[in-house]
């Protein structure tokens, strides 16, 4: 039974909530992935947040664009934790997305990520449900050793315009060691 519904407007978001999938899979969470608009098909989105939590829903992961109602809907009707995903826009950036999520009503919170979060969605799911489930909550802590690796490389320097540059965290992409 999925114990996550990740909900995205359209399928243009799917690149940024199939993150936040991964993430759950890397953590052996299961999850519903669904593509719906609150404005486009109003039945279907109530029906959804309605029925959530008898499907076994614990969480909700909502990604939206632009208006962003989506994020905000789930939390008026689901009543577990809500995650939402401000989706970046062409027109605005994806900041009008993250007002829309961020700036919810008193008694209607969505924990909100960052534009594009799909990943620390995913991860942020998958610890709101590690505080009841110990077998979870190691793989959480197992995650977090195996990237913890990656401050401990030691500091690597290179010459950026003739001013000494240092980074403490691996850049494979921007940094070389030659």
């Amino acid at each position: 039974m999925a114990k996550v519904g990740i909900v995205m407007g359209s399928d243009s978001d799917l690149e940024v909530m199939s993150k936040a999938a991964e993430m759950l899979e890397k953590f052996g969470i299961d999850y519903e992935l669904t593509v719906i608009s609150a404005h486009r098909m109003p039945d279907v989105f109530f029906d959804y947040a309605k029925t959530a939590e008898e499907k076994g829903f614990k969480v909700i992961i909502a990604g939206a664009g632009g208006a962003a109602h989506l994020p905000g809907m789930c939390a008026a009707i689901f009543p577990m934790p809500v995650i939402g995903i401000p989706i970046h826009t062409k027109s605005l950036g994806g900041v009008d997305s993250l007002y829309s999520i961020v700036q919810m009503p008193s008694g209607i919170p969505v924990a909100t990520v960052a534009i594009n979060g799909g990943a620390n969605a995913g991860i942020l799911a998958a610890k709101i449900l590690a505080t009841s489930d110990d077998e979870l909550l190691n793989r959480i802590k197992a995650y977090k050793e195996s990237y913890k690796s990656f401050s401990e490389i030691p500091i690597i320097d290179k010459l950026i315009n003739n001013e000494k540059i240092y980074s403490a965290f691996p850049c494979p992409k921007l940094w070389s060691a030659s």
